[in-house]
């Protein structure tokens, strides 16, 4: 159907503007789904100092960290396989790598499991000073869980 066969010009024009909004109906550009549930509580452990997290670390599992990676953290550093990076503590339980924030969720009183993540959901790991967390796993998961991670995108343990 040709617009010339209106003969009213509001009809013409009425025309137009149902086909506009027909092609304005686009669904909506992909965005990537983060890590975590932006409605989920979130924290911090407030006595996860610097000084707790100092000294070499393993991931057992994670999401936007590889799993077996080897982390040493120094007072003004953070490497990862030997990459360092700048560290610095905003708060207890709160650092700054670079721009990102990542935030100690949980460590468990002997410093040996701690639970590290990105609050905006890009990254979540669980890192042990041996490798192998043992039922501290568990502890540290359901922390991760609470504050609306989605554990199911974790890799290794």
């Amino acid at each position: 159907m040709s617009i010339s066969r209106f003969s009213n010009p509001l009809a013409a024009l009425l025309a137009l503007a149902l086909l506009g909004a027909c092609a304005a109906k686009a669904p909506p550009a992909a965005v990537e789904i983060p890590l975590r549930n932006p409605t989920a509580p979130v924290g911090s452990q407030a006595d996860a100092g610097l000084a707790r997290l100092q000294g070499g670390w393993t991931v057992t599992e994670g999401a936007g960290m590889p799993a077996g990676a080897r982390i040493e953290i120094t007072p003004a550093e953070l490497r990862i396989d030997g990459v360092a990076l700048p560290l610095a503590e905003e708060t207890p339980g709160r650092l700054r790598i670079g721009q990102e924030v990542l935030w100690v969720h949980w460590i468990d009183a002997d410093n040996r499991t701690a639970a590290m993540g990105e609050p905006g959901g890009g990254r979540v790991w669980i890192m042990d000073r041996r490798g192998a967390p043992g039922e501290r796993r568990a502890a540290a998961r359901e922390i991760l869980d609470w504050y609306g991670y989605d554990l199911s995108r974790m890799s290794g343990g």
